[in-house]
């Protein structure tokens, strides 16, 4: 958790989506790096997290980049998409694992753009990401003329507005059920912690993001991590390096009391879980204890 604020420290600025999803996991993630946030759930646009020093500004999640470049906010998270369409002169600093999605263009799945190449001169192209499509197609020597939408996308080539789109798509089911097929991708997104460029150059503020910087990634990488503890055999020892690695090797610890057997310790991946058990409970493993792992430093 970041050291709490001297009473002189000015409370470091940070805006968060005020709605969906990406608010959701971004609140979640400020808790879980123990960030306690002050704040009345039906009506917030501001929260404190008093004792560390930090307050906290729920705002549209397509202001945040300009929020922060502007120095209104001293870092911010939001979908890199958004990011990237604003144009905003903010420093990138994290990828924080959710939010994933990916800007795609689509087109009919019966219709003849089946390919970039298939893409005639003049083609309309909606989307509510101009910049980020223009961008695109002039790099690919495609010249599109783009319909600017605000929403519903995926109707403007049934009606004749468009004759393909480029929006967000996650699990592309919205695509599918309007009977369209992404035939490239624009960008890979996900949310990002954003920061004022002039806040990392000063000397306190710099250091108080860096510092929340180090808290966010420590609970990142902690994702899907459990810590796996066993009383193994001394003798099978190296089976128990080869079933638990863990970061560098399991932590081994004499157990006063059974001089036969050892405590052997290791972070594991959940994908590796039911694996790791099995094989330790094979090797003859006993008092085997798995807890989740929330805040992991590298």
């Amino acid at each position: 958790m970041p050291a709490p604020a001297r009473p002189d420290e000015p409370q470091l600025r940070i805006a968060l989506p005020n709605k969906g999803r990406l608010s959701e996991q971004a609140v979640d993630l400020l808790r879980n790096v123990g960030l306690v946030l002050d704040h009345d759930e039906e009506r917030r646009l501001f929260a404190t997290a008093a004792r560390e020093g930090f307050l906290v500004m729920f705002v549209r999640a397509a202001d945040i980049p300009e929020f922060v470049q502007d120095g209104v906010a001293d870092v911010g998270i939001t979908g890199w998409d958004i990011v990237r369409e604003s144009a905003k002169e903010v420093e990138p600093l994290m990828d924080l694992g959710f939010g994933h999605c990916r800007l795609v263009v689509a087109a009919l799945e019966d219709g003849p753009l089946q390919r970039l190449e298939d893409i005639p001169k003049g083609a309309r192209v909606a989307t509510s990401f101009p910049h980020l499509t223009r961008e695109f197609f002039k790099g690919h020597g495609r010249d599109v003329r783009i319909v600017e939408v605000s929403g519903a996308t995926e109707v403007t080539p049934h009606i004749g507005v468009a004759d393909l789109i480029v929006d967000l798509a996650a699990s592309g089911s919205t695509l599918k059920v309007h009977r369209m097929r992404p035939i490239a991708t624009i960008l890979d997104s996900s949310a990002r912690l954003v920061a004022n460029k002039a806040a990392l150059r000063d000397a306190d503020r710099g250091a108080r993001v860096r510092e929340l910087v180090w808290a966010l990634e420590s609970v990142v990488h902690a994702k899907g991590k459990h810590y796996v503890m066993a009383n193994v055999p001394r003798a099978r020892l190296a089976d128990v390096g080869r079933i638990m690695p863990g970061i560098s090797g399991p932590t081994v610890m004499e157990l006063g009391s059974r001089p036969d057997f050892v405590a052997a310790h290791a972070v594991v991946d959940e994908r590796d879980l039911y694996r790791v058990v099995k094989e330790l409970k094979a090797v003859g493993a006993e008092g085997i204890l798995v807890v989740p792992v929330t805040r992991l430093m590298t």
